[in-house]
């Protein structure tokens, strides 16, 4: 495949990041190269890893944007992004590139849920404080700014089960026309363990929020962090490293929901990015015999 000047093996062999795959990106990104590269998924809810220079200044869509010491970034693409974008790349204080990025425009599927509690639909005014107290709590925890790149390891599915919401479908819940999924959801028992999708640091971990019942964020670097929602039990706390597959909570059916699943959602900077693109297909559960 061919991205702004550059060939690169398939996006699928990117997205699962094996040790050859790495030695290749590091060989790549050294401080040798000085030609802008990018790579990943070029559409509305995808997430593209830069290299630059380091010591260079990236500004995407007019922002600042954090640049790793071997000259790594991230770009995140929202649901619904405007579908053209700039990136600028000064050196030493001078222009040194600037591109105009083309994203594809996705179709996004509607998803009715019947059957919730009406008070977590429309909350009463009694829940709103509350509601915004725990509002403020997960905004804080997205706010670190790490240089660290967990990333780089790629990242696995957290949890095994059916895919039963995707991400950007559009919430039609009790009738009504609700925010869009950002997340996905995928569908097993209570208690069935939740894994560490790649490296990271816990920055929230709250066993009961209004809508999200137990949460946990675990923030891999660069701005880019992990949710997992619902959960029954977390087995992490604040300020834990966790690695790749370790295990960091359980399924649950708390909050606002209908059954037991696993919600997964990851935010790059602003962007609330889709999952499903970073990780293979879900691994299909052979039956006994």
């Amino acid at each position: 495949m061919k991205l702004h000047g550059m060939n690169f093996i398939s996006k699928r062999s990117v997205r699962v990041f094996s040790p050859v795959l790495i030695s290749w990106l590091l060989a790549l990104f050294s401080p040798l190269a000085h030609a802008l590269s990018l790579e990943g998924d070029f559409l509305q809810g995808g997430m593209v890893i830069g290299q630059t220079d380091p010591g260079d200044q990236v500004k995407f869509d007019g922002v600042t944007i954090r640049v790793s010491d071997e000259g790594l970034f991230l770009l995140g693409f929202g649901r619904d992004d405007a579908l053209q974008h700039t990136l600028v790349v000064r050196r030493d204080g001078k222009l040194a590139e600037q591109r105009n990025i083309t994203i594809g425009k996705r179709d996004y599927e509607i998803q009715r849920i019947d059957g919730l509690p009406p008070s977590k639909v429309t909350p009463p005014k009694r829940d709103w404080k509350r509601i915004k107290k725990e509002t403020a709590q997960i905004k804080k925890a997205r706010k670190l700014d790490d240089p660290r790149a967990d990333f780089l390891g790629g990242f696995i599915w957290p949890a095994k089960g059916i895919i039963s919401g995707v991400y950007g479908s559009q919430r039609v819940l009790n009738g009504e026309p609700r925010r869009p999924h950002f997340g996905v959801d995928v569908a097993a028992p209570t208690g069935t363990p939740v894994y560490a999708p790649a490296d990271g640091l816990v920055t929230l971990a709250h066993s009961d929020m209004f809508y999200s019942g137990g949460t946990l964020i675990v923030d891999h670097g660069h701005k880019l962090s992990s949710s997992f929602l619902h959960l029954s039990k977390i087995l992490v706390k604040v300020g834990d490293r966790v690695k790749q597959g370790d295990p960091i909570a359980e399924i649950g059916a708390t909050g606002r929901v209908t059954g037991a699943h696993l919600d997964w959602r990851m935010n790059l900077r602003s962007a609330r990015i889709d999952p499903q693109l970073l990780v293979p297909p879900m691994p299909v559960e052979k039956p006994e015999k």
